[in-house]
Parts: structure tokens; C-alpha cells; sequence
């Protein structure tokens, strides 16, 4: 006796399986970007800390102030460092406070989401939607000649 399976079924089956390979794949990896016990407060966290939760470990060096233009800035991970004005440096959160995407570049005077086109000023006003809400700010501060996180 033998049973007879719809070639189709087959094939949807096999396409199943491939992409539950590929989501498993994805997450695995998206894992090993994070940083050792941060990757597991950012998941864990309430919502109401972003700014705990994207911030990196107190002390830590972001960037040197000689690489955070005047009038521009750097992202660094999930921070972004901007200096609206000379010596006057601030810190935000480089997950889009739209969908959550991570802002990818800072270009003409705006730090920019690349998924749905949100803007943000260089002190973290919304500029250009979807986006309805500020970037959280993260605390950082000058140390010597570096911007360290708080």
C-alpha cells in the first residue's frame, strides 16, 4: 500500500522548512552582535528604560571628540553622538523611536532612520516623520578627549 502526496505539498513543505532554517538563522545572528550581558538587559528591560538599555556601559569610551563634527555627529553601536554647537556634546539613542530600526547615517544636519525615512535634528527633535517622538537621550560626557557614556 502505498500513499500518494501531492507534488505541491511537497514543495510547500520543503519551502516551509527552509524558511523556518533562515528565521532560525537570522536571530541566532542577530544575537551574536550584541555585546555580552547588554544584549540580554536590552530584551529583558521595561520599556520605559531605552535609555538604559541602548546606552553603553558606563565609563566606556564612545568616540573621540575630534571625530564628532561641529554641526554633525557619530554613531557609535546604538548610540549616536552629536555636536549641534562647538564643545557642546549630546547623546540619543540610535534606535528609531518610529518602528525601532537603527538609524544608519548622519548627513545634512539630520541623524536619518533608513526604513521609513524619519529624521531627527542633531538634538534629537523629529524633523521628518513617521517618527512622532524625540530620540531618547543617553548620558554622556567629555572625559579628557574622548565622550564617554555615564
Amino acid at each position: 500500500m502505498s500513499i500518494e502526496v501531492p507534488r505541491k505539498t511537497v514543495l510547500a513543505g520543503a519551502g516551509v522548512g527552509l524558511v523556518a532554517v533562515a528565521v532560525a538563522a537570522c536571530s541566532s545572528g542577530s544575537d551574536s552582535g550584541s555585546s555580552g550581558s547588554s544584549g540580554s538587559s536590552e530584551s529583558s528591560g521595561s520599556s520605559g528604560s531605552a535609555e538604559s538599555s541602548v546606552s553603553s556601559a558606563p565609563g566606556k569610551a564612545l568616540a573621540p571628540t575630534a571625530d564628532v563634527p561641529v554641526g554633525s555627529g557619530v554613531i557609535v553601536g546604538e548610540v549616536v553622538v552629536t555636536q549641534p554647537e562647538a564643545g557642546d556634546f549630546k547623546g540619543f539613542s540610535a534606535v528609531c523611536t518610529h518602528t525601532g530600526c537603527l538609524l544608519n547615517e548622519i548627513a545634512d544636519g539630520t541623524i536619518n532612520c533608513p526604513c521609513h525615512g524619519s529624521k531627527f535634528s542633531l538634538d534629537g527633535a523629529v524633523v521628518n516623520g513617521p517618527a512622532t517622538k524625540p530620540l531618547e537621550t543617553v548620558a554622556i560626557r567629555v572625559q579628557g578627549d574622548s565622550i564617554v557614556a555615564e
